[in-house]
């Protein structure tokens, strides 16, 4: 494998972490044996995006649509969840990982509210890494809320109608104070964003695997990096523009 270039890491990697279910059905096993060990790789990435400089990590936790699912799955993917954070709370403190959630939280459990809460309250120091958990979290419904709230401060006379632009729409959203993504990691082989950061991925480079959740390792997403690493961003200007800035 190419080696990683440190100095051309991306400051913020999104990851859409699907197949768990698949995973485990390939398996002959049940759905919740697949998103147990799909916690796996998520301390795999965390750790790893750690120890190479990755400022902001931002991983699709629970989607808005995840609550369709049955009753039960839900329940153990609650469970799961909680399990994560206390198990992963030392960890954090020791490697000053900050904890972020972004999403509609109040319709998660009281129990999980109270452990996750507790665990942004213990991190909120820690500044060497962001990771962010999507909870409950829908792009569209994150921006229909933006639009509400501006509306809400143009009714109060705080916000003129006339002054807004993207940067302070920008302000509106849950990740007012985290820079868009330069990466976006899908893995199963998906080729869709799932309602993901819609407003946040304009520019956002995509990486497509195969590679099921629960395999997704070390040595996978280095070579997501690695591949990154290898584009050229132009933020609609051309590649001789951006030759000639260089």
């Amino acid at each position: 494998m190419e080696r990683l270039d440190p100095t051309k890491l991306p400051r913020h990697v999104a990851i859409i972490m699907d197949g768990n279910g698949r995973w485990a059905k390939r398996r002959g096993l049940d759905r919740i044996v697949g998103h147990k060990k799909g916690t796996e790789s998520v301390r795999d990435v965390v750790r790893t995006s750690r120890e190479i400089g990755i400022r902001w990590l931002t991983l699709f936790a629970f989607s808005e649509e995840n609550w369709k699912r049955p009753l039960y799955e839900v329940k153990a993917l609650m469970d799961l969840l909680k399990r994560y954070l206390k198990a992963e709370l030392k960890e954090m403190l020791d490697n000053g990982i900050r904890l972020a959630c972004i999403g509609e939280t109040e319709k998660l459990s009281p129990d999980v509210q109270r452990t996750l809460w507790q665990a942004i309250e213990k991190t909120q120091h820690n500044d060497e890494m962001i990771l962010t958990l999507a909870l409950s979290y829908g792009g569209r419904q994150e921006i229909v809320r933006a639009v509400i709230n501006m509306l809400t401060d143009v009714e109060k006379g705080t916000l003129n109608p006339r002054r807004i632009t993207e940067e302070r729409f920008s302000q509106y959203l849950y990740t007012a104070d985290i820079p868009d993504p330069d990466l976006l990691i899908r893995t199963s082989g998906e080729y869709r964003v799932s309602n993901f950061l819609l407003w946040q991925m304009a520019y956002t480079e995509i990486f497509i695997t195969p590679t099921l959740w629960p395999d997704f390792r070390k040595e996978r997403y280095l070579e997501a990096l690695i591949d990154y690493q290898k584009r050229e961003r132009r933020f609609g200007s051309t590649g001789e523009q951006i030759n000639h800035r260089d």
